[in-house]
């Protein structure tokens, strides 16, 4: 059964299309993390990110640190195409949360004009990122993937 589960959780075609899909998460993951851990791009970095989340957002720090650790993690994992499976996972709950905690009561919309103010975003955003989660739990990291690399391996054990 380990095997069965490790080797589903490996799998995936030499494809193209679960490459496109973990690199367009990760490259536009990315930014935000860079934001949150280390302030670029204006961000507010790991400070400031767990000021937001726990003052703002009212979570706990460990929900905080979590949240921050899941997706600063899933992006890279993403990115390599490692645990691409679990990583689709993790960053899905995560969104979900965010959905569910903060964007929900903000409606559909992201403030594309300006018109709400800052950080009162809509989730649409977030719909596209469950979307691609799906699709990559479906699909598997594809080509050029550690999992591809990994599970290759797998099989000759």
């Amino acid at each position: 059964m380990y095997k069965d589960f490790t080797q589903w959780a490996l799998s995936t075609d030499d494809n193209w299309t679960g490459l496109v899909l973990r690199l367009t998460l990760g490259l536009v993951l990315f930014p935000h993390v860079a934001q949150k851990l280390f302030g670029w791009f204006d961000g507010p970095g790991l400070r400031g990110e767990m000021h937001y989340m726990t003052t703002k957002a009212g979570l706990p720090a460990f929900v905080a640190i979590t949240a921050i650790t899941i997706e600063c993690l899933g992006a890279f994992l993403l990115l390599a195409g490692a645990g691409t499976r679990f990583a689709a996972v993790a960053v899905f709950c995560l969104f979900m949360g965010m959905i569910l905690v903060v964007h929900s009561s903000n409606g559909f919309f992201m403030n594309w004009f300006g018109k709400v103010p800052s950080g009162t975003e809509g989730f649409e955003y977030h719909l596209l990122v469950l979307g691609i989660c799906i699709a990559i739990m479906i699909q598997g990291g594809g080509k050029y993937s550690i999992d591809k690399l990994l599970n290759g391996y797998s099989h000759n054990l």
